[in-house]
């Protein structure tokens, strides 16, 4: 009788116990799954030349990067302000690229480049992200263009959301900050970006 007691008992400590181990497993699937879950949608947000995911579309629009040498860059023809808005985009050559930042020489994104350029130059304060920037400017036909404008893409999942932006140095090259490269000149004339344009525009 003592025998079944004791027999009785450890069973329901061991009960106990397993029950105590699934609550805990449960507690940590639960973490990691909401872990995963911020995660992917950290590699979905901002002006990032974003990341593509596995789709077929992400594999359609992949990029090759090709930079332009600094000493290769022309500005085009615009006024003082214009071309002050240029030369002061082109001395962010090189910094790397930071989410989040901009930070000449030190960090930025595509979006903080742009702002920072314009708030330096002209004393305009632009919306932060290159979406609500997209939305701020007045849209331009390609053959009104001139230095200074900007110029968005849609480079993440949505083909029609706006998530990058670059200052126009030319009718063809911009200035942007790449994930990958940093802040660079580029051609708009690549595969990669022809497909992934959306609009110019101008800042009022």
């Amino acid at each position: 009788m003592i025998n079944k007691k004791k027999t009785e008992v450890q069973d329901g400590r061991l009960s106990g116990m397993r029950n105590s181990m699934r609550c805990r497993i449960g507690v940590y699937r639960r973490f990691i799954i909401h872990l995963l879950m911020v995660v992917v949608a950290l590699g979905f947000t901002s002006c990032h030349t974003a990341r593509k995911g596995s789709s077929g579309r992400g594999k359609k629009k992949h990029k090759t990067e090709h930079v332009i040498k600094a000493k290769d860059v022309r500005i085009g023809e615009g006024t003082r302000e214009q071309r002050a808005i240029v030369k002061e985009a082109l001395e962010w050559l090189g910094t790397p690229y930071s989410y989040g930042k901009s930070d000449k020489g030190k960090g930025a994104d595509c979006s903080g480049v742009t702002m920072q350029v314009y708030m330096d130059v002209t004393g305009k304060k632009l919306p932060r992200t290159s979406a609500k920037q997209a939305e701020y400017c007045k849209k331009l036909k390609e053959k009104d263009v001139r230095p200074g404008d900007l110029v968005f893409f849609a480079t993440g999942k949505s083909e029609s959301k706006v998530s990058h932006v670059g200052i126009m140095v030319n009718d063809k090259e911009f200035v942007h900050a790449s994930t990958s490269k940093g802040v660079v000149v580029s051609n708009m004339d690549q595969p990669y970006w022809i497909r992934t344009f959306i609009k110019y525009g101008r800042v009022p």
